[in-house]
């Protein structure tokens, strides 16, 4: 990384030059961010104190509400809005990059995890507890989080490792790969392309897979002959299917369509709102944790 050592701070994107408007931006991220806490404590609380919920399904849910990524932008970002500044160091910055890509990627792979939860939950029932065993669901867990690690690894020692040309304003509100290879005055097209496949690849496997169990799984709920068992069934997969939706939608926009303005919106979808959203969808759409949730609060006020 000493190719960029020149650079001892990067400009983030200003949201809005009036006293007003970066207040009113505060309070509004700190809402969001005070929310997910919540929501996503409430979550982990519920189903590690509930033994109802020791099931495979849960189990990955609960890895799902660990990940942090919203920690890693929102608060940097609400910081410079309280401040009126737009300044984010170098280190402060290589870390934000690491642990966002971590957080992001470690996501990715249990979300398809869980896809794989409800295929052999939906389509092989009478092998549930063999192929979903406490030992195994532990070992997938564990590697989502060391693939994780090892793609932001990858991801931001190849990033930080090109020579960066003397601009330092990203036009973002926090460290995001895309912006900082668009400082770059490197040559090496080679390792960008690597970056690039490598990330593409990782990222389109695991969308095969989910894309693949669910067809699998639709098969398997229009064969049901009751109406009532094939909601149910479905109803399990829908909160699943709501966070892999917002996650495509953000990731397969077209270059051609790219704009600062869609950019910004994209990368607050993928950043900030999975993670404030997840308890409200999981605990709304699922009625087992629902009741749980509320057995909980109920057991602490009375």
């Amino acid at each position: 990384m000493s190719n960029s050592s020149s650079i001892s701070q990067f400009l983030l994107l200003a949201f809005a030059d009036r006293r007003e408007l970066q207040l009113l931006h505060f309070w509004l991220f700190l809402g969001i961010y005070l929310a997910a806490l919540l929501g996503n404590g409430l979550i982990i609380t519920t189903i590690a104190c509930d033994h109802h919920l020791h099931t495979p399904m849960y189990f990955f849910l609960l890895n799902l509400s660990l990940l942090g990524y919203i920690s890693t932008t929102l608060p940097k970002a609400m910081a410079n809005f309280l401040w009126g500044n737009t300044d984010i160091s170098y280190k402060a910055c290589v870390a934000q990059v690491f642990f966002f890509a971590f957080f992001i990627s470690a996501e990715f792979y249990l979300l398809t995890l869980m896809s794989y939860d409800r295929y052999v939950a939906i389509c092989k029932p009478l092998h549930y507890g063999i192929l979903l065993g406490s030992r195994a669901c532990v070992h997938m867990a564990a590697a989502s989080w060391a693939t994780g690690f090892l793609t932001a690894l990858l991801l931001t020692a190849n990033t930080f490792s090109l020579p960066l040309c003397p601009g330092n304003a990203l036009d973002q509100f926090f460290c995001e790969i895309s912006q900082i290879l668009k400082l770059s005055c490197s040559h090496s097209y080679l390792r960008e392309l690597g970056l690039i496949v490598v990330s593409a690849c990782l990222s389109f496997g695991s969308f095969v897979f989910i894309v693949v169990s669910y067809v699998e799984i639709f098969r398997a709920v229009l064969r049901i002959p009751s109406e009532q068992g094939r909601h149910k069934a479905f109803s399990t997969c829908l909160p699943h299917l709501t966070m892999v939706s917002m996650f495509t939608f953000a990731y397969l926009k077209p270059p051609s369509i790219s704009s600062p303005s869609l950019d910004l919106v994209l990368a607050f979808l993928y950043s900030v709102v999975p993670p404030a959203v997840n308890p409200l969808i999981y605990i709304m759409r699922n009625q087992e944790l629902k009741g749980a949730v509320w057995k909980l609060i109920t057991g602490l006020f009375s």
